[in-house]
C-alpha cells in the first residue's frame, strides 16, 4: 500500500487531466465529509451528494489558487465548504412538498465544528491504522487491535495469540508509536507550501 501524503494529493490535483489524482483526493476525503453530512441530519444519498459537491467546489477553488494554506488547514477549508453546502441541502429538503418531518434542525456552527472534528479525526486515524496494518506483521497488529481496539487485557490477548505478555506490550507500543509518526506526517504535509506546477 503506497503512502501518499496530503501535499502530493493536492499537488497532483492541480493537473485537470490527472484522473488518478482526483481518485486519490476523493478516496481520502469523501468519507469524512459524507459522515459529517449524515451527522447534520442528511439522509444517506444527500450526504453522498454533499461530499461530491464539497470536493468539487474545493478542487475548483484549489486549481484557481484560492486555497491559501497560510490562512487555514485543509480540514478547516473543507469544513467551511461542507457546512455551507450541508445547510443548503437541509434547507432544500425542507422545502420539498413531501418530506420527512423528522429531519433534525441543523446544528449551529460550534456544534457542527465539533462534529466535523470528530469525523476528521476518525478518518485520519483510520488512514494511519490502515497504513500500519500494511507495514507490520499480522500478529503484531492483532495484538494491538485486541488490546487497544477491542479492550482486552494484555494477558487475555497474549493467551488468544499464543504469545508472551511482553510481546503484546511491545506490539502495542510499536503500533501506537508508528500511528503517531504517520499522524505527524499527515499534519506536517498540510502546512507545507504548495509546490509550483511546471
Amino acid at each position: 500500500m503506497e503512502w501518499i501524503t496530503t501535499t502530493t494529493v493536492l499537488h497532483d490535483l492541480r493537473d485537470f487531466a490527472n484522473e488518478d489524482a482526483w481518485g486519490r483526493f476523493v478516496g481520502r476525503f469523501r468519507a469524512p465529509i459524507a459522515s459529517f453530512g449524515r451527522s447534520l441530519g442528511l439522509p444517506g444519498p444527500d450526504a453522498e451528494d454533499l461530499a461530491q459537491q464539497a470536493l468539487t467546489e474545493f478542487a475548483a477553488a484549489y486549481r484557481d489558487g484560492r486555497y491559501d494554506r497560510q490562512q487555514g488547514r485543509l480540514s478547516s477549508w473543507l469544513f467551511g465548504i461542507a457546512y455551507r453546502q450541508g445547510l443548503r441541502l437541509l434547507r432544500e429538503s425542507r422545502r420539498q412538498p413531501v418530506h420527512d418531518s423528522g429531519l433534525a434542525e441543523a446544528p449551529d456552527q460550534a456544534a457542527a465544528t465539533n462534529m466535523w472534528e470528530g469525523e476528521w479525526e476518525r478518518a485520519v486515524l483510520g488512514q494511519c491504522i490502515d497504513r500500519v496494518r500494511a507495514e507490520v506483521e499480522p500478529q503484531t497488529f492483532d495484538a494491538f487491535a485486541l488490546v487497544v481496539q477491542r479492550g482486552l487485557g494484555p494477558q487475555e490477548a497474549a493467551a488468544d495469540l499464543g504469545i508472551s505478555i511482553k510481546a503484546v506490550y511491545n506490539a502495542k507500543h510499536r503500533v501506537l508509536r508508528r500511528i503517531r509518526e504517520l499522524r505527524a506526517e499527515l499534519e506536517a504535509t498540510e502546512e507545507e507550501p504548495p509546490r509550483a506546477v511546471p
